[in-house]
């Protein structure tokens, strides 16, 4: 089974970039973020002609996640735990069943720039919340992942130049402490285990001429559990999507499970 996720920068935009991407890759999953859309509004119809469900989590103009499964979705909820009065929508779950079921946990956590500052605070008050539903899957043993735009910079080696984010809210210490307390709740960093050392980059900024000069940083990530982990076959970075035209900000990634 194979599984994407891509942050879109908005479907109007990518209404023609998406759909290509889609018939190349032929994943049987995506994870999307920033549709930037109100559920009504979402082109379903583009998705389920080429024989996927969707699910959506969609906000007018800002944020919103969607699924896109070749599989039934099943026991589909949005949004995340923990702060009922929390309407960003950023957040999204659903089952799908091959060889066994698997929980997918579709996120787009907050930027939290300007920082320090109270989008910030809500950055880290959204990762503890992560956190918690998080250890939740790992408790339950279940075969899931948790897979989006984390808007975090791991470690320096995530960076193309590290020390132009040391004061950014991606890369603050803070920031990647409370990416690595859930991490070592027992998660499995896929494109990491597969690809190890510097040079893999999934966002260019559009300004400055990022692309062209590899300027890139790694902030979509997918983290598996235990269970999921141990069915982990490949994993990587459909890194020319960013040159072809009318492209998101950020390209797919992307794993392939054994199930």
């Amino acid at each position: 089974m194979k599984i994407a996720t891509f942050n879109i920068n908005g479907i109007k935009a990518r209404a023609e970039a998406l759909p290509n991407w889609l018939d190349a890759a032929r994943p049987d999953v995506v994870l999307l973020q920033e549709i930037k859309s109100v559920d009504e509004a979402f082109p379903v119809s583009l998705f389920e002609d080429r024989g996927y469900n969707v699910a959506t989590h969609g906000q007018k103009s800002f944020n919103g996640v969607a699924i896109l499964s070749k599989l039934p979705l099943e026991d589909v909820t949005r949004g995340l735990p923990g702060d009922e009065a929390d309407d960003q929508a950023r957040w999204i779950e659903a089952t799908v069943v091959g060889k066994t079921a698997l929980r997918l946990c579709g996120l787009y956590l907050p930027n939290g720039n300007p920082a320090p500052g109270p989008k910030y605070d809500y950055k880290l008050a959204w990762m503890e919340r992560l956190r918690a539903r998080a250890a939740e899957l790992i408790a339950g043993e279940e075969v899931a992942l948790m897979a989006g735009d984390y808007n975090v910079i791991p470690q320096a080696e995530d960076a193309a130049r590290p020390q132009a984010w040391v004061e950014d809210a991606l890369f603050l210490p803070q920031t990647r402490d409370a990416f690595r307390r859930i991490v070592n709740l027992g998660f499995t960093d896929a494109f990491r285990t597969r690809n190890p050392g510097p040079g893999h980059y999934s966002f260019w900024d559009y300004q400055a001429g990022a692309w062209n000069r590899n300027d890139g940083i790694r902030i979509d990530h997918l983290l598996l559990t235990p269970q999921c982990a141990d069915r982990l076959v490949d994993a990587g970075i459909d890194k020319e999507v960013r040159g072809l035209e009318k492209p998101s900000d950020h390209v797919p990634v992307w794993i392939e499970l054994d199930l």
